[in-house]
């Protein structure tokens, strides 16, 4: 009996160790099974490309590709300024300085086609325009230069003064060796009320003390008017402001050796087409440059 019972316990004792054995090896086979079929799933075969495939990929890939800079749009050149063409001259309106109540100032119709605020002077005629628009002018008698002393062109108002004072040029004093070489201004002065600065010459529209001279030719080349008139245009008239002088006669000077723009003419009032422009200050005589006395 003893030696059964050891035997029987000893049988036990083997017995439990291969029961966990077998169960680990079960666990161990299942965990390896599983694995085995998840790694199976997860990876997908590489597929070789074939010939035609393999030939194309290769080209492409020795193949250099370009890349183009990025293209910016650009910026709109600009739109040049239009060229300001100067206004053609327009012959002034029919008058005659001779009829009763023409000198005396007052607005007549002159299409002169020249910025409102332009002095158009009118030689021939005595007569003075400050344009007004396109259509009207205010008009007024003037005292012109006597013969030798016309010119005619184109200048600016330089600068302008009340009751001026006169500083005969040496010119005039050799002429007119009574003359004073200075004389203030007011009253007596025969440069009037107001004048006018032509450019850098020495011309000046200006007032008189001797209104009897209105309508003639005795000046020295510059424009006279009334002191009430001088004394009206000077409120109108602004520094900088364009001043015609327009010529005496239609004949140009044989002397001038100048483009055809460069001379004047009466214009034509059955081709307006070919009016001339304006230009610089020219001499129509050889007249020397001298301010006016009386």
């Amino acid at each position: 009996m003893g030696k059964r019972a050891k035997r029987g316990r000893k049988a036990e004792t083997l017995a439990i160790p291969l029961a966990a054995r077998i169960a680990i090896g079960a666990v161990a086979i299942a965990v390896v099974g599983y694995g085995l079929l998840f790694q199976h799933a997860s990876v997908q075969p590489v597929r070789k490309p074939s010939a035609p495939q393999a030939q194309v990929q290769a080209q492409a890939s020795s193949t250099p590709v370009y890349v183009a800079p990025p293209v910016h749009a650009a910026a709109p050149a600009p739109t040049p300024a239009p060229i300001a063409v100067p206004a053609p001259l327009a012959e002034p309106p029919k008058a005659d300085a001779d009829v009763p109540g023409a000198l005396v100032r007052q607005v007549v119709d002159y299409a002169s086609r020249q910025t409102p605020g332009t002095v158009i002077i009118d030689t021939k005629n005595t007569f003075l325009y400050f344009v007004l628009n396109d259509r009207q002018a205010l008009r007024y008698g003037i005292g012109v230069g006597r013969e030798g002393f016309t010119w005619s062109g184109e200048q600016t108002v330089a600068r302008k003064a009340e009751w001026p004072d006169w500083h005969p040029p040496a010119e005039m004093v050799g002429r007119q060796p009574y003359l004073p070489r200075f004389m203030a201004g007011g009253p007596g002065n025969p440069l009037g009320a107001r004048a006018m600065y032509l450019g850098d010459t020495e011309y000046r529209i200006h007032g008189t003390n001797n209104p009897a001279t209105i309508g003639k030719r005795v000046s020295s080349g510059c424009i006279r008017l009334t002191n009430d008139d001088v004394t009206d245009l000077y409120e109108r008239v602004k520094v900088g402001a364009k001043v015609i002088v327009l010529p005496a006669s239609a004949a140009r000077r044989p002397s001038q050796g100048a483009p055809s723009d460069a001379a004047f003419r009466l214009p034509d009032p059955a081709s307006p087409s070919k009016r001339p422009l304006a230009a610089n200050a020219q001499m129509l005589s050889p007249g020397p440059k001298i301010a006016e006395a009386q």
